[in-house]
């Protein structure tokens, strides 16, 4: 019996997601039972799955509910023990279906595991972290933190993000381009939470299997290369504000009100300090794409620190992403 399948979320990356899907019916023999949910795509994405990927479970979800949404329906149409979860711009090493699942059952309080992935041109891209809002969170994305990885103790012992990646370990959270789900656990919780529309819904999942005895792992047993952005990349603006909102939601969920406020505060004045800067930088830039993104930025930076935190999807992102 196939211990794992394959889900695949994919919005308007046709190309990545042919890659993707290739990569994936090469990556064990035979091609393992795969599922795609495409969040109402423009650019013939389902009729490439359709035409090149006939054996593949297609879904079309025009409504578009978001990632978390979209990968609970994916994860749902799956009747194996475990799933790899991966994004459309995502390439599947040969054996790595096979190594997943095999640490996997070798770590049977592992609900979700990451593996190592990597940029297109074969660097390492960092896939585990701190929780948002601590205070590491914040270290490892200074000066400091890169520092600190040049001391061999701290750099294997206690950093994350700057840590070498090189060996299994219990973390807080992975990244969501690539998760090895085991089915049980994912259950047992609920799935993901599907008010998160986009951005730390992963780190939510990977919060609350923890907080229900579940452990989460990185484990280098295979590498992802992870291209990053093919969806998000034409609407860079409406993104960085739906990062922000997610961010938001997620403190208030899992921290106490003081706590949350405090962060949101913070949040509210960097954005603050960044509205200033691209003001500034926007007064004096003279290339109009140049200009262009700067005036997208200081509208996001703006509508964070003016506009009241909301639950909902932010109407930039519903623009950003028609029903």
């Amino acid at each position: 019996m196939a211990r794992m399948s394959v889900a695949v979320v994919s919005y308007n990356a046709r190309d990545d997601l042919r890659a993707c899907l290739g990569s994936v019916h090469l990556a064990a023999s035979p091609p393992p039972s795969t599922v795609v949910v495409d969040n109402g795509s423009s650019d013939g994405t389902a009729e490439m799955v359709r035409g090149e990927f006939p054996g593949v479970d297609l879904v079309i979800d025009p409504s578009n509910r978001g990632y978390g949404a979209a990968s609970n329906q994916a994860v749902a149409r799956t009747a194996t023990p475990y799933v790899l979860l991966v994004n459309g711009d995502t390439l599947v090493a040969p054996g790595a279906l096979d190594a997943l699942a095999d640490y996997l059952d070798a770590h049977p309080r592992v609900g979700v595991l990451g593996p190592r992935l990597r940029n297109a041109d074969g660097t390492l891209q960092p896939s585990c972290y701190p929780f948002l809002g601590t205070v590491q969170s914040w270290l490892e994305k200074t000066a400091l933190g890169r520092a600190a990885a040049r001391v061999p103790g701290l750099r294997d012992r206690v950093l994350l993000v700057n840590s070498g990646h090189d060996r299994a370990r219990a973390v807080p959270w992975v990244m969501g381009a690539a998760l090895a789900l085991r089915r049980e656990a994912f259950d047992a919780i609920g799935g993901f939470d599907e008010s998160f529309f986009m951005y730390a819904e992963e780190v939510d999942l990977c919060r609350r299997l923890r907080n229900a005895g579940w452990e989460v792992h990185f484990a280098p047993v295979t590498d992802v290369v992870h291209r990053g952005g093919a969806s998000t990349a034409p609407i860079r603006g409406a993104m960085a504000l739906e990062r922000v909102r997610s961010a938001t939601r997620f403190y208030r969920r899992h921290y106490s009100p003081p706590r949350a406020a405090a962060l949101i505060v913070g949040i509210r004045g960097a954005m603050l300090l960044r509205w200033l800067r691209d003001g500034v930088r926007l007064r004096l830039a003279a290339d109009p794409a140049a200009r262009g993104r700067l005036a997208e930025d200081v509208a996001v930076w703006r509508r964070v620190v003016r506009a009241p935190e909301a639950d909902a999807l932010s109407p930039v992102g519903r623009a950003a992403f028609p029903r």
